[in-house]
């Protein structure tokens, strides 16, 4: 049964969550700022996936509506290429294209005030990058649009 920790890559924040294909659940664990330099968010994000004992990790990849990579598609590929070298766990890209806004919506529902969503929005996001990853993957494992490094 893996254990994969969901990244939603921030240059501001990092949300994280973790979930397992055996529950094939994916739950939210924190939000961590993005201090420093790759380096410096590497070491936080691969202290807390020690924690929890990952075995490999999901990271969020925004594409263009069209499909396409921009940007900052190159700046989370660079940082998932620093985590997988520096933690030997393979890392898999998984398209989150609407995933900040569909956390913001189950947020908004819940009925969280705005500093309270704000402060857990990027894990949930996370939560919902990697729930997609494993619903995807439950069904079959061949077919999903997850990516591999």
């Amino acid at each position: 049964m893996p254990r994969f920790m969901g990244i939603d890559y921030g240059t501001k924040r990092i949300g994280l969550a973790v979930g397992d294909t055996d529950a094939g659940v994916a739950s939210p664990v924190e939000t961590i700022e993005a201090r420093g330099g790759v380096t410096d968010q590497v070491r936080a994000v691969g202290s807390t996936a020690r924690e929890y004992q990952v075995d490999a990790f999901v990271i969020g990849l925004p594409l263009n509506m069209d499909g396409t990579e921009g940007d900052q598609a190159k700046v989370t590929r660079k940082f998932g290429e620093a985590l997988t070298r520096t933690t030997g766990k393979p890392v898999h890209y998984w398209d989150e294209r609407l995933s900040s806004r569909h956390a913001q919506e189950l947020l908004r529902s819940a009925g969280l005030t705005h500093k309270k969503r704000r402060a857990v929005e990027d894990s949930i996001a996370a939560q919902v990058i990697l729930q997609g990853f494993l619903d995807a993957r439950g069904q079959d494992e061949g077919t999903n649009s997850a990516t591999e490094q």
